[in-house]
């Protein structure tokens, strides 16, 4: 059920004359290919826009469904989709495993959540997750690169055959480029925001030599709160992980203590952009987008701004470093964000909409359990049900359909929702189809439900925005390869998928080396 879908293709290293020597994937989380063009047509002397001048800007690239962080960075990564990957989120539901802590696994009921989130680190308020590293977080360079060590094996869901548990890289049912690369002799590193980002290793277990993860959800010493909660401290954090990568391109390792030689593949993601997106406010500034022409707000302009001083750091190092022709710069998202036009946003609470429905479902059938065993639910629905009969998967679908209430908008003033803001609901094999899974898949969701645009399930007013749906403000992302000459732009639609098999062409390595190109038939990107 955790073994790798199919064997690995070896793959030689191919000849320095035939390939990029290094290549940085950089992930600006929750971007929008809309947000980059107008960033470079007002910022022309800007860091990004050096990247367009540069290199291969796909204007139509696209996520896969959900358009979240674990999905969308594996499909990077991988080539696959949530079909493949066995991935459909971060939180999810696993009908053949067992839940964690299960020692006593003969005659145990499979069926548990599968949860690679911060709830997993030893502590998850320090952002060193635990490891108990003095002067943090200024020294946070100082943390593992193998995180692995930092998740609490208490919270990992068992395996029945083994009894044992599973880690989030064993979870993962295809192989990694890093995996890839490590095999023709090459390093790895990447840097990201929780330690069960080793999910990143790969089945084997080995992909990212050097695997720098500071919690993101941990307390920002004297701050109101994590990492997330203002918008100048997720600046702060990124800036760690920036760190980390100009310590690679100057041939050390994320810390800068020990000489190990840059990676060929390496990189990081930036939550910046993201948090200005979902927050309401931050220093006493408006978040998100401005209402009517759909312009970045004050935060929002700040955290772009951001990112591009930081990108213009990692390449002004790659030119010192004299690294700047022999490697190519891979710039997309993992997701975007959703909505960017304030009037268009719906707060949902949809625990009061599973609430109802767990009730109506035990009126009805008295002595049952609640038939929703896991819920996730950011600016979509997926619901994992205890019952999988077509019947359960239709009348959990015909309740949604038929509940209308009120939500609150961009001001927190009422606003009334239909069909439980729900456009489409997909439930039962029709759910499985939906990803392109076989029906009765032990990890696909039973219910699928894709939101009215706007639509953000939560409970509060700290949100104006989501991510890990299927609208366009979720999916369209940029997608710029720089360094591959003169600038040059492709309007036909493209997948992030694409961009895996993509990274290990350029390394000269076989793309078919990655099971999930062999299986969903990745293409590398045109041009």
């Amino acid at each position: 059920m955790i073994a790798a879908a199919t064997a690995a293709v070896a793959a030689p290293p191919a000849s320095a004359g035939d390939r990029s020597a290094h290549v940085l994937l950089i992930s600006v989380d929750g971007l929008h290919q809309s947000d980059l063009a107008r960033y470079t047509a007002t910022h022309p002397g800007s860091a990004l826009t050096a990247l367009l001048s540069h290199g291969t800007e796909y204007t139509h690239a696209r996520t896969p469904v959900p358009s979240d962080s674990f999905p969308g960075l594996l499909a990077q990564v991988t080539g696959g989709t949530p079909a493949t990957t066995g991935v459909y989120y971060d939180a999810s539901y696993n009908r053949a495993l067992l839940p964690p802590g299960t020692t006593s696994c003969a005659g145990a009921r499979p069926g548990t959540a599968v949860n690679y989130t911060e709830d997993l680190d030893r502590a998850k308020d320090a952002i060193d997750a635990g490891q108990g590293l003095p002067g943090l977080p200024d020294n946070v360079l100082a943390m593992t690169g193998a995180p692995q060590t930092l998740l609490d094996p208490a919270g990992l869901p068992v395996d029945p055959r083994t009894c044992t548990p599973i880690y989030p890289h064993q979870y993962l049912k295809v192989n990694t480029v890093f995996e890839v690369a490590r095999q023709a002799g090459l390093r790895t590193a990447w840097a990201d925001k929780h330690p069960a980002y080793e999910i990143l290793d790969g089945p084997s277990g080995t992909g990212v030599q050097d695997l720098f993860t500071p919690e993101i959800n941990s307390l920002v010493p004297g701050g109101p709160g994590d990492w997330t909660a203002d918008n100048a401290a997720t600046q702060r954090y990124d800036s760690y992980k920036v760190r980390a990568v100009l310590n690679e391109i100057g041939g050390y390792d994320h810390s800068g203590t020990h000489r190990v030689g840059t990676p060929a593949v390496f990189g990081l993601n930036f939550q910046s952009v993201s948090t200005a997106q979902k927050l309401p406010r931050s220093g006493g500034r408006p978040g998100g987008y401005l209402p009517g022409d759909g312009g970045p707000g004050p935060v929002l302009s700040s955290a772009l701004d951001f990112v591009d001083q930081q990108v213009a750091a990692i390449t002004t190092e790659l030119k010192q470093r004299h690294l700047d022709r022999s490697t190519t710069i891979i710039l997309s998202a993992k997701h975007g964000q959703s909505p960017t036009d304030p009037a268009a946003l719906t707060r949902i609470d949809d625990g009061a909409l599973l609430d109802g429905l767990n009730a109506t479902w035990r009126a009805v059938r008295p002595g049952a359990a609640d038939l929703v065993a896991q819920a996730t639910d950011d600016d979509a629905m997926l619901l994992w049900l205890t019952d999988r009969s077509p019947a359960a998967a239709t009348f959990a679908k015909n309740y949604l359909l038929t509940r209308s209430g009120l939500g609150n908008d961009i001001s927190g003033a009422p606003k009334p929702f239909v069909h439980s803001g729900l456009d489409q609901v997909y439930s039962g094999d029709d759910a499985a189809r939906y990803f392109h899974a076989r029906p009765g898949d032990p990890r696909v969701p039973d219910l699928v439900g894709i939101a009215h645009y706007g639509v953000v399930y939560t409970g509060g007013t700290k949100k104006i925005a989501e991510h890990g749906g299927a609208a366009p403000d979720d999916r369209d992302v940029p997608l710029v390869i720089s360094g591959t000459g003169r600038p040059h732009t492709i309007a036909a639609p493209v997948g992030t998928t694409q961009i895996a098999p993509t990274i290990l062409h350029l390394l000269g390595l076989r793309p078919d080396a990655l099971q999930a190109v062999r299986i969903e038939c990745t293409q590398i990107l045109p041009g």
